[in-house]
């Protein structure tokens, strides 16, 4: 006969309070979250105080910096990578940098990665103008378009001159 008893995982809440001191458990899991994709520094301390309450913060944060020390997280890693995703999903630069600073990135790390000014975000703003007048009949963009698009890409972040720059490139008359 089958064991019909279901299985828990290896986080479970006994395991848990028998090794409660045990930060290899911390270290495993926080192995697993990085193996699936890149976090940053405050992003991995989150997940790990979440699924972990009964941890002290002081254990969490030591295993987090260990790992940061043998350079399986690092946050110009999370950078790179982060951005790199951003950018094709259509997002500018303020948008993107917004992001990383809400997830505790230094400018520093923000700027190594990302220039306000790199010609790539017009690039980038070309097509997600492309994209958002795709059912379009005209090429012409008239006004009250060119200020319902520069509303919608304000929202995903591109700078006005980028916004403006990326419109005239659209608007392909004939």
């Amino acid at each position: 006969m089958p064991n019909l008893k279901p299985r828990l995982n290896s986080y479970s809440l006994d395991s848990i309070l028998v090794s409660k001191s045990n930060e290899w458990t911390l270290r495993r899991a926080a192995l697993d979250y990085l193996a699936r994709r890149e976090y940053s520094f405050f992003e991995l301390k989150q997940k790990l105080q979440m699924k972990f309450p009964i941890f002290e913060s002081n254990a969490i944060h030591d295993v987090v910096c260990a790992l940061r020390t043998e350079n399986l997280q690092s946050d110009e890693r999370f950078v790179e990578s982060y951005s790199r995703s951003r950018k094709c999903r259509g997002f500018g630069y303020k948008h993107i940098q917004h992001s990383l600073c809400r997830k505790k990135i230094k400018q520093s790390e923000i700027d190594k990665q990302l220039a306000p000014d790199d010609p790539e975000w017009i690039e980038i703003a070309v097509n997600v103008i492309g994209k958002k007048r795709s059912g379009c009949e005209s090429d012409h963009i008239d006004m009250f378009e060119r200020s319902k698009i520069t509303r919608f890409m304000e929202g995903r972040g591109f700078m006005p001159y980028q916004i403006k720059k990326a419109i005239d490139l659209s608007n392909r008359v004939d």
